[in-house]
């Protein structure tokens, strides 16, 4: 099921990529044999399927999967797999009505109408896409908070991978330096230094060894690195990160300001995709290629806010200790992050490629303040974390090339009326 799920995710991020290059394709060939089964019905039929699994997924999926995982069985009952399959059922089933039953109740409160009353009897035209409404509008809320703060945190993941050039700095200097911290802990680990008046806590000797081991194999890995790779690698991919970042704000100023003069810049929801007619971008093929590749930036990027936001951090997986539940919840996580894509990049005019089937649907992608306000919100937040991304990066930066990081710090009287008034200073006396 989670398999399935993933699978489902991959399909949600890769569905409008794959139906912008399309229209570009049959825009290119229009004529070619070998293109006729790529064709505004194919488009469709993929769209509903996406939807369809991910209702699937997320309503019943899932759940089972999670209710499974902690089932044992009717008190009575049997123990055994049978048992906990009867119990999930009937949990699910259970829940299922309660939903089922919140929605109807939301909906008659909300439209209270003879045709809105008729339509909730309606499970597979009305239930699903109200349901999934809600779904896709939390997923893309989410995607508002994850992506600016993805966007930032993109350069320093980014930085953790490459090798960063030398500037300013005696990078032998710093190796033989952390090579005697190493082998100094070590010492103190091996009990060869004895002291009557000092205690040294095993864990934080460990912990401390750790810290400095890493960072003597990343000096190394420094050092072994070529000038190419060293002096041509890290600025190539930092000036593509803020080159796509650039281009996403940018985009998305621009939107701000179509739908203030355009009616046809909000987003809106088609059945026959008018495939091969014109280009989606007004710099034809290229402009739709920027428009692929930073659809997969903003996805990459959200994921990467989603997993370091403070609320998030701890369901990141982790190798050989991820529980099968924090396993469910990445799952869901990201099918609601993959599924709210398309909306999410049709909203902040990323794309100009109409949402097709029931992605479309939704009743707040017609509301011209909802969708001004995202907008804003989203180019706001976005400057907001760049702007103090570069400052501390900048000063952090400045301050270890010229060395003043290692200056001691200055010491005032509550800083040490504190420490002479703490444990370890009472056991030292």
């Amino acid at each position: 099921m989670c398999t399935f799920t993933l699978a489902v995710s991959a399909g949600a991020v890769f569905l409008l990529p794959f139906s912008i290059i399309s229209n570009e394709i049959l825009l290119s060939l229009p004529e070619n044999y070998y293109m006729q089964w790529l064709n505004g019905s194919l488009l469709h039929g993929l769209w509903n399927l996406v939807f369809l699994f991910s209702n699937i997924s997320l309503v019943f999926l899932m759940p089972f999967a999670y209710f499974f995982t902690e089932s044992e069985g009717f008190a009575g009952s049997r123990k055994g797999v049978m048992a906990r399959v009867y119990e999930t059922f009937v949990v699910l089933f259970l829940l299922t009505l309660l939903v089922l039953g919140i929605v109807w109740v939301a909906s008659a409160i909300i439209d209270n109408d003879a045709a809105s009353r008729e339509s909730l009897y309606d499970l597979w035209d009305y239930y699903l896409p109200y349901l999934y409404s809600c779904i896709s509008l939390f997923g893309v809320l989410l995607l508002l908070l994850c992506t600016p703060f993805g966007l930032s945190r993109m350069f320093t993941v980014t930085g953790q991978l490459l090798v960063k050039p030398r500037l300013l700095e005696d990078l032998e200097e710093q190796l033989n330096c952390t090579r005697f911290e190493e082998a100094a802990v070590v010492h103190k680990l091996n009990g060869k230094l004895s002291s009557c008046w000092v205690f040294f806590s095993v864990e934080s000797l460990k912990t401390q060894f750790l810290s400095i081991h890493a960072r003597r194999l990343k000096l190394e890995m420094r050092r072994r690195a070529s000038p190419w790779q060293r002096n041509l690698g890290y600025p190539l991919a930092m000036l593509l990160l803020l080159a796509l970042t650039g281009i996403s704000v940018l985009l998305v100023g621009f939107h701000v300001f179509e739908l203030l003069i355009d009616e046809t810049a909000m987003p809106k929801g088609i059945q026959d995709p008018p495939l091969g007619k014109d280009s989606l971008s007004m710099f034809g093929s290229l402009g739709a290629a920027v428009e692929v590749v930073l659809i997969f930036y903003l996805m990459v990027s959200s994921v990467v806010g989603f997993y370091s936001s403070p609320l998030f951090i701890k369901l990141a997986p982790r190798k050989q200790d991820t529980t099968m539940t924090k396993i469910i919840g990445n799952c869901v996580s990201l099918l609601v992050l993959s599924s709210a894509l398309p909306v999410f990049s049709r909203t902040l005019g990323i794309t100009n490629f109409d949402l097709l089937g029931n992605f479309g649907r939704f009743d707040w992608l017609g509301n011209f303040y909802i969708i001004f306000l995202y907008n804003m919100v989203f180019a706001g937040l976005t400057a907001m974390c760049l702007v103090k991304k570069f400052t501390r990066a900048i000063q952090a930066e400045l301050l270890h090339a010229f060395g003043l990081d290692r200056l001691p710090l200055p010491v005032s009287r509550s800083s040490i009326s504190a420490q002479m008034g703490s444990p370890n200073s009472k056991r030292l006396l």
